[in-house]
């Protein structure tokens, strides 16, 4: 398998797992995921995660509120140079988010490393999504 298919392969299980997060499940996450110190994200939902132990909250609390989710990502393009690799484009879809429809439309870059056991996802951030944010934000106990 060439070092592009196995990184297309990569990017297959990180959006099965983003799929499956969306319906309430976020245990595949764990799996594309490296657990190292210098992994990031910057959600649609803000914010800046650095490490693992951050990396993984949002994704379990948008897990715990989601439901009847279904990302794709179109117009792909990765590029790689030796043990990293990323992709750029946008993911669209739908999903309820504390019962109510959110519409996924934006762009999307995520980042891969090659580690010992494969194929990682370092690194993911997309456009801010105020919807979602909205949803959130009427959630948290007014104070």
């Amino acid at each position: 398998m060439s070092t592009e298919d196995q990184v297309r392969e990569a990017s297959k299980r990180f959006y099965a797992a983003l799929n499956s997060m969306a319906n309430g499940n976020v245990s595949p996450m764990a799996d594309i995921w490296s657990h190292n110190a210098s992994v990031t994200t910057m959600h649609p939902i803000g914010g800046r995660e650095v490490g693992w132990t951050q990396v993984k909250e949002p994704w379990q609390m948008v897990s715990q509120l989601s439901a009847g989710g279904q990302v794709k990502l179109a117009d792909q393009l990765i590029q790689i140079s030796g043990d990293m690799a990323y992709e750029v484009g946008f993911e669209r879809g739908q999903f309820k988010l504390a019962g109510e429809d959110i519409k996924i439309d934006h762009r999307v870059t995520n980042i891969y490393r090659r580690e010992q056991d494969g194929w990682k996802i370092v690194h993911h951030h997309t456009d801010a999504s105020p919807a979602m944010m909205g949803v959130l934000s009427r959630l948290q106990p007014k104070g």
